[in-house]
C-alpha cells in the first residue's frame, strides 16, 4: 500500500509538472508527456518499492531455507529482526541493497506501463467520441492488463537481476552477487538466456487480472475524487 501510494501520487504529480507551463498556465499533456510521467514515476517509485521489496525477498528466503533444511537456523525471523541486521551490517544503505536493478527497472519499465494506458485510454475516448474519465469499465480494464503485460515483457530480465541481489547475503563478504554486471554474468553462466526468463510464465498469468483490476481502481477512485 505504501508503494502503491507513493507510486500513484509520484504520477499525478508528474502530469502535472508536466502539464504546467512556464507561466503557470496548463496545457494538455501530449502522448509523449504520459511516458515522460510514467519515467520519472517509475524513478521515484524505487525508493520506496526498493527497501520494502528487499525485506520481503530477504524473509521469504528464510521460511523457504527453514522449510527445506531442518538444521538451518535462519539470522532473522520478523521483519523488525531483518531491519535491525541489515542497518547493522550496512547502516542506512542496508534497506537499498539491489537499488541499482530496481532503478534500472522501473523507470522505463513504468514509462511504457503508465504511458501506455494513458495513451490506450485517450485514444478509446478519440474512438467513443467521449472524454477519457467517461471511458467504459471493459476498455479500461483492458487498458490496464495490457499496460502490466508489457510492464513485464519490457523488463522481466532485470528484475531476475534485482531479485537475486536482494536475496544474496546481507554481509558483503559473503554475497555471490555484488553488483549489476556479475550478478548477470553470474547467472548467464547458471543457466544462460533461459536463466533470465526463469518464472516468466506465472508473471505473465497475473500480469493482466492484477494492473487491470488496480489500474481500473485507482482511475475511477481518482474521477470520484476530482468531482469531490
Amino acid at each position: 500500500m505504501v508503494f502503491r501510494a507513493s507510486l500513484f501520487s509520484a504520477f499525478g504529480a508528474s502530469k502535472r509538472w508536466l502539464g504546467t507551463n512556464d507561466d503557470g498556465t496548463t496545457r494538455e499533456l501530449s502522448n509523449l508527456d504520459f511516458y515522460k510521467a510514467g519515467f520519472m514515476t517509475g524513478a521515484v517509485g524505487a525508493f520506496t518499492e526498493g527497501p520494502l521489496d528487499f525485506y520481503k525477498s530477504q524473509i521469504q528466503v528464510q521460511i523457504i531455507r527453514s522449510k527445506s533444511d531442518p538444521n538451518y537456523k535462519p539470522p532473522y525471523t520478523t521483519v523488525s529482526q531483518c531491519v535491525k541486521a541489515t542497518i547493522k551490517a550496512n547502516g542506512f544503505r542496508g534497506p537499498f541493497q539491489g537499488l541499482g536493478p530496481t532503478l534500472l527497472r522501473n523507470a522505463p519499465a513504468n514509462a511504457i506501463y503508465l504511458g501506455s494506458f494513458e495513451v490506450m485510454k485517450r485514444e478509446a475516448a478519440k474512438v467513443y467520441g467521449c472524454d477519457p474519465k467517461d471511458v467504459g469499465a471493459a476498455t479500461i480494464l483492458a487498458a490496464g492488463g495490457l499496460g502490466g503485460t508489457m510492464y513485464w515483457l519490457a523488463i522481466f530480465p532485470v528484475d531476475v537481476v534485482k531479485s537475486a541481489m536482494m536475496v544474496d547475503a546481507v554481509e558483503k563478504s559473503k554475497r555471490q552477487y555484488p553488483n549489476m554486471v556479475s550478478t548477470a554474468k553470474s547467472l548467464w553462466k547458471e543457466g544462460g538466456l533461459a536463466r533470465f526468463y526463469r518464472g516468466f510464465s506465472p508473471c505473465l498469468m497475473r500480469a493482466a487480472p492484477a494492473n487491470a483490476t488496480m489500474l481500473f481502481t485507482v482511475d475511477k477512485v481518482g474521477n470520484m475524487l476530482a468531482n469531490v
